[in-house]
């Protein structure tokens, strides 16, 4: 899969944008609805002050992913991608490569999901397990030395 991963820059404000609204709108619409002007204001906000990359095939945009390393735990804070991107093992090598590191490191990947994303049962697949759930999110983590002992 001829992926490649490159920092954001404000320039990619307005596509990475579309894709968050793309790939995020179907979760949280039925939970909150679409207000576009705080959306967009909210996801400004996070783009400004985190780590985001976007993800490139084939040299065209087509997702997102942001990963916070807290050295004792990577956050994968953001992973999404267009919905013509989604199903096809993009997202599953991504976090495959978060966990080969996060195993080197032998410290564990958190993340939160939407209880209504399909993407969840990747997560499960990983390995990921539920330590917390909340009215919207469930929390998610895969711990190194547990996957190691199964």
């Amino acid at each position: 899969m001829n992926l490649f991963l490159r920092p954001a820059a404000p320039v990619d404000l307005d596509q990475a944008y579309n894709i968050h609204k793309a790939a995020m709108r179907p979760h949280v619409e039925p939970i909150w609805g679409w207000d576009e002007t705080e959306q967009r204001r909210r996801f400004g906000a996070v783009f400004a002050h985190r780590p985001m990359q976007i993800i490139e095939q084939n040299s065209e945009a087509v997702g997102l992913l942001c990963v916070e390393d807290r050295l004792e735990e990577l956050v994968l804070e953001t992973i999404e991608l267009l919905p013509e991107s989604q199903g096809h093992g993009v997202g599953t090598d991504l976090i495959r490569d978060l966990l080969r590191q996060a195993g080197e490191r032998r410290i564990p990947v958190t993340l939160q999901v939407f209880h209504n994303n399909p993407a969840r049962r990747v997560y499960d697949r990983l390995g990921f397990r539920i330590y917390e759930e909340t009215p919207t999110h469930v929390r998610m983590r895969w711990d190194p030395v547990t996957v190691a002992h199964k």
